[in-house]
């Protein structure tokens, strides 16, 4: 059942800084406007305490939308996003406002977001990520091959719960890949919580390379079974979708 109430009121959950209480005013009420949002078990975002939240990425403004269901979940969400739009005037001023954390992959730099993102969580903060760290380009939409980056940090700090936020809708208006934006009639976006991903079998191994694959799949897997109840399909069985940019692309891989 859609659950289109929210949470944030007073005395329960987080206050808002500064920076968020600006985010609000000039970004929360024009979304809010423009794309019309239901909410399922919301009642499932904690009122306190750290969380790794998990979310797939079907449009570029859903992060947007998942930062307003976030704070009317009376939480206040601070992204694990790319290096690149902290760079870019005013937008990255307001990102470090708002308590983001930059990351640049590969490099030791993704090591000192790691312990960016463990020291919020430390002090009782939500992290999100995109594990997909792109839009989907899975040709039916699907949650494809995740990087590792969650799993990290879920491995270092085991006692934090991960829950998978699955959201569906907003892609069909507005895509950017298509050059495709169509605001009438007013899109649709579902945003459900779901279960935290079980990821205690994992705790007495040692975090290496295939370890953390192995979890990011757990993850992903989880994010797309819960896709699929969202749009009331069966989940795909095979493989997650593999892609990779046109500048890294061998023979056999998609396109």
């Amino acid at each position: 059942m859609a659950r289109l109430d929210k949470l944030r009121r007073r005395g329960y959950g987080e206050q808002l800084g500064a920076g968020w209480r600006l985010a609000r005013l000039v970004l929360y009420y024009p979304v809010s406007a423009l794309v019309r949002l239901t909410y399922r078990n919301i009642e499932r975002i904690p009122a306190q305490g750290p969380m790794i939240v998990v979310t797939n990425h079907v449009s570029h403004i859903d992060p947007f939308l998942v930062a307003k269901f976030l704070l009317d979940a009376a939480r206040t969400p601070r992204f694990l996003a790319k290096e690149a739009i902290f760079d870019v005037p005013v937008i990255g001023w307001g990102m470090r406002a708002m308590g983001h954390i930059p990351v640049k992959r590969g490099s030791v730099h993704a090591r000192q977001s790691l312990a960016g993102a463990v020291a919020a969580l430390d002090r009782g903060e939500v992290i999100v990520l995109h594990p997909e760290g792109t839009v989907t380009r899975d040709p039916a939409g699907w949650p494809m091959i995740g990087k590792t980056g969650a799993a990290r940090l879920a491995s270092l700090v085991p006692g934090v719960p991960v829950i998978p936020i699955a959201q569906w809708g907003v892609q069909d208006n507005i895509d950017l890949y298509k050059r495709k934006v169509k605001l009438v009639p007013r899109p649709r976006h579902t945003i459900s919580v779901g279960e935290p991903v079980d990821l205690s079998g994992y705790r007495d191994r040692t975090p290496d390379v295939r370890l953390l694959q192995e979890i990011t799949d757990t993850i992903m897997r989880r994010l797309r079974a819960d896709v699929a109840e969202l749009r009331g399909l069966p989940a795909p069985t095979g493989d997650l979708y593999r892609w990779v940019r046109p500048s890294e692309r061998k023979p056999g891989d998609a396109a």
